[in-house]
């Protein structure tokens, strides 16, 4: 069989699939002021992916659902997003920040305990911005004393999605401020329900509680939970960050090319939108089908050992942009009346309906990742070779 005829075989298995188990009433339980629902909901319909082996496509092949090829897991992606199937936005980070990268840069022992774990239901979350430390990562604060067999934790970290319901974190740490910021980052897992952990949920513009921050008090970890080399952590976390630019971005796009049906539902459907309305959906459908390409385009030189320093941060903004004028032209086209419902899908990315939550909530992609001002100048350094003095 062909990889082409293969790919449409798959297609074909997970429509009959999805028939078979996709949850009509997921929303019905996703709803802003339902906290239990969303969380029930989101931990039933992962295990029903990970059962049907369709969780996991980008991870290695030793895993349930593993060893896709690239048109596979987009053909997943796709399939799930025609569908109207939930994001897992619960397991979000665990299923693309923690495992991408336990299995480049965590030991064995490391993956074996925790990639079955995550495929159980284990939830992570990011340990990394902190209040004076966001865009500019490197000014971490958070500091590490190793004693013994132990690193004992205390700081503040922000912005770290759902992780009120976190049982593990992703956390990077200063071990050492005598040389360059970048050379005394540390990365290790943190047990979420350590001594000297507390958790905040905060509340959005939006509403939402979508992000928490972490209080670090003294807080011992393992040194066997260390990732990498001490004094070596940003490379690592350079790993986790190009997860978010890369395998994320083809699903987030995905949903988003499979979403244009909404804007035309907010000017009214089709006979009454406008001609410069109509230039405007296809000037966004256009951005999203080269954002597309170009997607494909990395991951296969991600997968070949090719990818070029800065592809993913050209990608990571371009979405940023793209989602953001997406939900704009959406809050336009429908005018008023996207005033008129303040209720939304908790998890539900582009498909809530709300055109008012879905806009406000696209800003999040101009920081989230590493901030468009940063990717910039990844860009103009690495890319187009300017040098650092120039960069503002």
């Amino acid at each position: 069989m062909s990889d082409q005829d293969q790919t449409h075989a798959l297609r074909a298995e997970l429509r009959q699939w999805l028939a078979r188990n996709l949850p009509a009433d997921w929303r019905d339980h996703q709803h802003g002021d339902n906290l239990p629902g969303f969380l029930a909901a989101q931990k039933a319909w992962f295990a029903r992916l990970v059962e049907g082996g369709y969780a996991t496509p980008h991870w290695p092949k030793d895993y349930a659902g593993g060893g896709r090829s690239l048109p596979e897991q987009i053909a997943i992606f796709e399939e799930l997003a025609r569908a109207g199937a939930p994001r897992m936005s619960l397991f979000f980070v665990s299923l693309y920040h923690a495992a991408m990268t336990l299995v480049e840069c965590g030991t064995e022992a490391q993956r074996a305990r925790h990639l079955p774990a995550i495929l159980k239901g284990e939830i992570w979350c990011q340990g990394f911005s902190e209040p004076g430390a966001g865009s500019d990562l490197a000014s971490l604060r958070t500091r590490a004393v190793r004693k013994g067999d132990r690193y004992i934790v205390s700081g503040q970290k922000i912005w770290s999605t759902l992780g009120q319901f976190a049982d593990q974190c992703l956390l990077l740490v200063r071990t050492d401020s005598s040389g360059p910021k970048q050379g005394g980052i540390t990365f290790l897992l943190m047990d979420m329900k350590s001594k000297g952990v507390e958790v905040r949920p905060i509340k959005q513009i939006t509403g939402d509680e979508e992000f928490a921050e972490i209080f670090l008090d003294e807080v011992e970890i393992p040194v066997e939970n260390l990732v990498g080399q001490e004094n070596k952590g940003w490379k690592v976390a350079q790993v986790t960050l190009s997860s978010e630019r890369g395998l994320t971005l083809v699903e987030l796009t995905e949903r988003l090319a499979l979403s244009l049906w909404r804007l035309v539902a907010a000017a009214g459907g089709q006979e009454r939108l406008d001609t410069q309305s109509a230039r405007a959906v296809v000037d966004i459908a256009a951005r999203i089908e080269a954002l597309r390409a170009m997607l494909a385009t990395l991951m296969s030189n991600r997968m070949s050992g090719q990818e070029r320093v800065g592809d993913a941060s050209i990608l990571k903004l371009a979405y940023a942009r793209l989602s953001r004028d997406f939900t704009a032209l959406g809050l336009r086209l429908e005018g008023l009346a996207a005033l008129r419902d303040t209720d939304y899908i908790l998890g539900a990315g582009y498909e809530t309906g709300n055109w008012m939550f879905d806009f406000l909530n696209s800003y999040q992609y101009n920081i989230a990742g590493g901030s468009n001002e940063i990717q910039r100048n990844i860009i103009a350094e690495r890319v187009l070779g300017m040098p650092r003095e120039a960069l503002v």
